[in-house]
């Protein structure tokens, strides 16, 4: 009875753990602005084929964490039960497998498996809970419905080993750590580290890249370079004929990031007005331009340096 009980513990244990590693990752791949960045076992693989891996990932951790609490009561067939643990079971063991292989590999690389809080390289720790967790789900086969008088008679056991398998699991993980120390202490932009994917994509979110996209020949940068909170991006761009280049400024904050634009000549560097837009039709009436102060930012293009009016997110 009480060893049925500590059984059953497992299951919402597990599942919970997986939908978190899902709902974290999701989340990651909505503030990147992409699901193929290098972080876990997807970083062994080629570029092309981390978008695809990452997303199987997470529908993977979803599926078998609403199959676990599904199929955990009495309504449910037991072969399927059975199909679902014994699915987590080898998930999580070739989890372990590829952990191992990446600790080889890629030893800068974190696991990912609870996005961006799992950023610390793999360590020993990282792979006793993956394999923890893997006879956790390999003990729950063949376990009868889940029935709520054997929980209420070993109330006391259930308790106990939910309390000590926490205490083993937060032992386990690094992110642990990771999490009270970004609930405690926010580095200063100058020292956060902020990927060149995750700039670049929260530019090409912003209205500044939406209004000048049109002029841009390659939305691959052709330089890019930091300067304390903000990081540039030199994009090659055409303008009635003229070779020209689009220099972004894109403040390093968590959300909604200030980006700046200006436009400069691709020979000479010098600032270039920006063209003006076509003219509004309908029945609009067209609203009076205003004199607007723009800041000027310091742009290194070339070998000289030139004061830039730049037009603003703001």
């Amino acid at each position: 009875m009480l060893f049925n009980a500590i059984r059953e513990v497992q299951l919402p244990l597990i599942a919970a753990l997986l939908l978190a590693g899902c709902g974290a990752k999701l989340a990651r791949a909505l503030r990147v602005g992409s699901a193929d960045a290098a972080l876990g076992p997807t970083a062994l693989f080629p570029m092309r084929m981390r978008r695809p891996l990452a997303i199987v990932m997470c529908a993977i951790e979803l599926g078998l964490g609403v199959g676990l609490i599904l199929t955990a009561g009495p309504i449910r067939s037991m072969a399927a039960a059975d199909s679902i643990r014994l699915v987590t079971g080898v998930m999580f063991l070739v989890a372990t497998s590829a952990l191992i292989e990446l600790r080889s590999a890629r030893p800068d690389v974190g696991c990912g498996c609870f996005g961006d809080f799992s950023t610390a390289p793999v360590s020993g720790r990282t792979l006793a809970r993956s394999a923890f967790l893997a006879v956790a789900a390999l003990s729950t086969i063949s376990l009868p419905a889940m029935n709520k008088s054997m929980l209420n008679t070993n109330k006391v056991g259930v308790l106990a080993t939910l309390a000590a398998e926490l205490i083993i699991l937060g032992a386990l993980s690094p992110e642990l750590g990771e999490g009270l120390i970004r609930l405690g202490y926010s580095a200063p932009c100058e020292l956060r580290a902020t990927s060149a994917e995750r700039t670049l994509a929260a530019l090409r979110r912003s209205k500044q890249w939406r209004r000048r996209v049109g002029m841009i020949t390659d939305p691959a940068p052709i330089d890019m370079w930091r300067e304390l909170c903000w990081r540039y991006a030199v994009f090659p761009a055409s303008v009635e004929d003229r070779r020209t280049e689009v220099v972004f400024a894109i403040f390093l904050a968590q959300r909604h990031p200030t980006v700046h634009a200006a436009l400069v000549d691709a020979g000479t560097g010098q600032p270039l007005p920006w063209p003006a837009p076509p003219p509004r039709t309908g029945l609009l009436r067209r609203r009076p331009n205003l004199p607007i102060a723009a800041p000027s930012v310091p742009v290194h293009v070339g070998s000289a340096p030139a004061d830039v009016p730049l037009s603003s997110d703001l």
